[in-house]
């Protein structure tokens, strides 16, 4: 019988990739990345303008890898495979603490924090997709397109109705309020945790306003949520 103390531990044929993280505002401390949920069409308008009907039964979701996330303040290459680069901003919601089927008076409680985001879309690819009823992992999930700012713990953010906008090269693109949000916070999490037993390391970006829209090599975006760290992101030239 093979002793497993004395095994030696396993090695790897390449270097094992570090778990990305996410710092959290006015700490030394890191918040490790785990997965990535993101909600679509959660604002009515928005949904307008992408040509369909405002979905009230029940909230949808896609994912991005962890590998996707990018800090504030990059430079990102245009990405390849697209004509129609598009900023999507967002709230982000950084769970806490263990949550299976959470009822929604008692999700606020698992929630770490809170960020703005961007969820930059390969719009095109997105939209072909949805017409042939395929999923959208080409449009969503590709390098460094969950874009996010620094943490702030909850107890220092009281979620109500902030202004939630964005800015590409100065002119307002997006401009709407936390309050306009179809599904609410608690009611996501706790739709989800009906499926999933999210814990630490969970992001759920929110869903975007009305006003989504492309960018080009030199372009500067600037995403604000009243009361938390702005998100910021440069566009640079196809690698």
């Amino acid at each position: 019988m093979t002793d497993l103390a004395t095994l030696e531990p396993p090695t790897f044929v390449f270097p094992r990739p570090a778990l990305p993280s996410v710092p959290v505002r006015g700490e030394r401390a890191e918040y490790p990345v785990r997965r990535i949920f993101c909600v679509g069409r959660n604002y009515a308008d928005h949904a307008r303008e992408m040509g369909v009907e405002v979905d009230r039964e029940a909230p949808f979701y896609f994912t991005k890898s962890p590998l996707t996330l990018v800090h504030t303040g990059a430079r990102v290459p245009y990405p390849p495979g697209t004509q129609n680069y598009h900023y999507e901003m967002e709230l982000v919601v950084a769970i806490g603490a263990e949550a299976y089927q959470v009822a929604v008076a008692d999700a606020p409680k698992v929630v770490f924090g809170y960020a703005a985001g961007l969820d930059m879309t390969r719009r095109d690819l997105q939209l072909e997709a949805r017409g042939k009823q395929r999923p959208w992992d080409f449009g969503k999930d590709f390098e460094q397109s969950a874009v996010i700012a620094p943490l702030t713990r909850a107890g220092r953010f009281a979620l109500a109705d902030q202004p939630i906008r964005l800015t590409v090269n100065g002119a307002v693109k997006q401009d709407a309020h936390l309050s306009d949000l179809i599904w609410s916070v608690p009611e996501i999490i706790s739709h989800l945790s009906r499926y999933y037993h999210l814990g630490p390391g969970d992001l759920i970006y929110t869903g975007t306003p009305a006003g989504v829209g492309p960018v080009v090599a030199g372009d500067a975006i600037l995403g604000t949520i009243e009361g938390l760290a702005a998100v910021e992101l440069s566009v640079g030239a196809a690698a």
